[in-house]
């Protein structure tokens, strides 16, 4: 990756941070901390990663995705509106009654969406069943998830764990946005997640750990994921909680808490900041 394509990838991710922090706000609810911990991770997928086209965004052999941490939409969102999916200012009436955006992703109703989500554990098992339907179907595109890593407490998870490496498939790649909170507190006290990675691998995965706001090892963990053969793969992201803005960054409070106005204007003066200083590297 050279560094024009860095900067570019740097800003796209924070205005998609800026974007989904104007949504919640304007909601007045919603999930800002672990949508800004996956905002990198949403912004290399769908600029750099996947084979999508919002031009087409049915097309049969593109690349599918689905958020199963449902509840970290607005960073999606904002980023799919960054692609050209639909307008920015779909943003502005984010879980409003009537209105596109909702505060979790649906399939009926948003261009971009693959898979409707809501309730943790059942993305990963969509994903699996995306994945082992282009084996049935010859087709050649991949599947993508992004989970959570307190959604990984759901049983569910690894029972697709275990579908996916039985049908060794290789085509399909989860991605956990290990932040290391959830709403209860820290994941290692509710319920002592450790030694992810060596989970997964235990179930038959490919797997590595990353920095996940760092856009070189993305690069290079995807690239692993596609030459991965005859194995699901599994990359650990480890991400920031409400990353870009310091007062809520690992701040477990900040899960599912919209910003008032003070904090809104703080958050996106930080965000614009660091917007102009990519501008200008």
């Amino acid at each position: 990756m050279n560094s024009t394509e860095k900067i570019e990838l740097e800003r796209l991710a924070c205005k998609a941070r800026m974007a989904a922090l104007t949504g919640t706000y304007k909601a007045k609810s919603g999930h800002p901390g672990g949508s800004l911990s996956a905002a990198d991770i949403f912004t290399y997928l769908y600029f750099k990663e996947m084979n999508v086209d919002a031009k087409n965004p049915d097309d049969p052999d593109r690349d599918r995705f689905v958020l199963s941490k449902g509840h970290g939409c607005p960073s999606l969102y904002a980023v799919l509106a960054l692609k050209g999916y639909f307008p920015i200012d779909e943003m502005d009436k984010l879980r409003h009654v009537g209105a596109m955006l909702q505060g979790h992703p649906d399939m009926k109703g948003t261009p971009g969406i693959d898979m409707s989500s809501g309730s943790l554990g059942q993305g990963a098992s969509a994903a699996c069943g995306m994945a082992a339907a282009a084996k049935l179907d010859g087709k050649k595109y991949r599947v993508y998830s992004v989970l959570g890593d307190g959604e990984c407490e759901e049983g569910q998870v690894w029972e697709a764990a275990m579908f996916a490496s039985h049908y060794k498939l290789d085509n399909l790649c989860f991605i956990v946005d290990n932040n290391g909170l959830q709403i209860d507190g820290r994941v290692e006290d509710v319920a002592g997640l450790c030694m992810l990675k060596e989970k997964f691998e235990a179930f038959g995965f490919g797997a590595t750990e990353i920095d996940g706001h760092s856009f070189e090892e993305l690069e290079s963990a995807f690239k692993a994921a596609r030459e991965c053969k005859d194995k699901p793969f599994v990359i650990i992201a480890k991400t920031v909680k409400g990353r870009g803005v310091s007062f809520m960054e690992n701040q477990v409070g900040w899960h599912g808490v919209a910003p008032n106005e003070e904090q809104y204007k703080q958050a996106m003066a930080e965000l614009e900041a660091q917007l102009k200083a990519s501008e200008e590297a």
